[in-house]
């Protein structure tokens, strides 16, 4: 028998694991904001677009997305949402709740083969303030997923003061954005979009599954912006 016979194998050699902060380049996605009149999407269109992002945003009026857009400016474009769905790479729904699953219902073959962003928080208001709604499919992230089985739905930008995002005088937003989904490519991709925002940062903060809690976190954030007169975000530690 001779030396190689007998010389036991060594042991596999593992992959290194993949650093988490390395994200991908996302600079050349356009993305489509559906929505992008409203102040959330309003404001995510903007500061994307002043970081040097492609950005359309729709509208049901194009007219209405088009006024929008030369407000804002930075070559932002409006379109009607199914021409801002078919155009882009990469779709923020930034919907009011009360029309997001008619809205995405109705953009199913639009958005198929996208990556899907939702950031709609399902919330009710009564005198005692606003408090979390839990949808049927267990959060809007899951609801888009249920409507758009041909898309990538992931979820992030819950968690964005509309009106720090909008104020041409704040230059950093001062926050981390929490990013759910199945995928760890699709994750990364949102991940490495929110970056794009001086001051931000995307982490990621598990599976679709648990998206309810994180929108309903908005609810939170009312309470507290309420109370001190602020515009409070998050920052998670420790990473």
């Amino acid at each position: 028998m001779t030396s190689t016979d007998s010389a036991s194998p060594g042991p596999e050699q593992k992959a290194p694991a993949k650093d988490p902060w390395d994200l991908p380049d996302v600079s050349g996605l356009v993305v489509g904001v559906l929505g992008g009149t409203g102040p959330q999407g309003k404001g995510l269109a903007y500061r994307l677009a002043k970081a040097g992002q492609k950005v359309i945003i729709g509208s049901r009026a194009a007219e209405r997305a088009r006024e929008a857009a030369e407000e804002l400016g930075h070559g932002v474009e409006g379109a009607d949402n199914a021409e801002c769905a078919r155009r882009s790479d990469l779709v923020i729904v930034a919907v009011p709740w009360e029309g997001h699953g008619d809205t995405l219902r109705a953009l199913r073959e639009d958005l198929a083969g996208k990556l899907v962003v939702d950031c709609v928080n399902p919330l009710g208001f009564d005198k005692k303030g606003a408090y979390a709604l839990k949808p049927e499919e267990g959060s809007a992230a899951e609801q888009a997923a249920a409507l758009l089985p041909d898309s990538r739905v992931t979820a992030a930008f819950h968690h964005l003061s509309a009106v720090l995002l909008q104020d041409p005088e704040i230059d950093e937003i001062d926050t981390d954005v929490m990013v759910l989904g199945e995928a760890r490519a699709d994750v990364e991709t949102v991940q490495a979009l929110a970056g794009r925002i001086p001051g931000m940062r995307g982490i990621f903060a598990g599976r679709l599954r648990n998206a309810h809690q994180v929108e309903a976190l908005v609810a939170n954030l009312i309470s507290v912006n309420r109370r001190y007169k602020a515009h409070a975000g998050l920052r998670i530690t420790d990473v």
